[in-house]
């Protein structure tokens, strides 16, 4: 199976984050601002919850909001690393339920975010090509450019799950 990873014609997004649906948001640590450069995403108090898939010092959030940090490669998946993709899911679509702002980010916030983000679509009753067009329509045509993230969310996360178990 082919990823994309760190490919140099992959752009950097033109946003730090933006909204896939209401009070769910997927972003990174770094986009490209106004001037053309390449800016870092701080986060502040913009969220009430924080999930972090590739943690960098000083990228926020602040210490009175809700963090929560499961670094991932933008690669194969065993199967611990899956079984908290979905952890995370749960969490945000509680997040969700009770009305929480969520931003879920990566690096640019393209794939792992992408492959929590649309979990999280999946879980609310979104097939996987939904949840796939509907991010790449509101993030980006570069987002869920991992081949492999795309093939884990049509099989199901936990049906991918069960084959990197068994390589643990």
């Amino acid at each position: 199976m082919r990823t994309r990873r760190r490919q140099p014609d992959v752009p950097a997004p033109d946003r730090p984050w933006d909204e896939v649906v209401p009070g769910l948001w997927m972003g990174g640590h770094q986009y490209r601002g106004r001037t053309g450069r390449l800016e870092f995403a701080v986060v502040r108090q913009e969220f009430d919850l924080v999930q972090t898939l590739l943690r960098l010092p000083g990228h926020g959030p602040d210490a009175e909001v809700e963090h929560q940090v499961w670094p991932i490669p933008d690669g194969p998946l065993d199967g611990t690393q899956i079984a908290g993709v979905i952890r995370l899911a749960e969490a945000a679509c509680e997040a969700l339920d009770r009305g929480r702002r969520v931003l879920v980010r990566c690096h640019h916030g393209y794939n792992r975010s992408g492959l929590v983000v649309a979990h999280v679509l999946i879980r609310r009753g979104s097939t996987a090509d939904e949840a796939i067009r509907l991010i790449r329509a509101r993030r980006s045509s570069w987002a869920l450019h991992n081949d492999l993230f795309v093939d884990y969310l049509r099989a199901g996360l936990t049906t991918a799950r069960l084959p990197a178990d068994l390589t643990d």
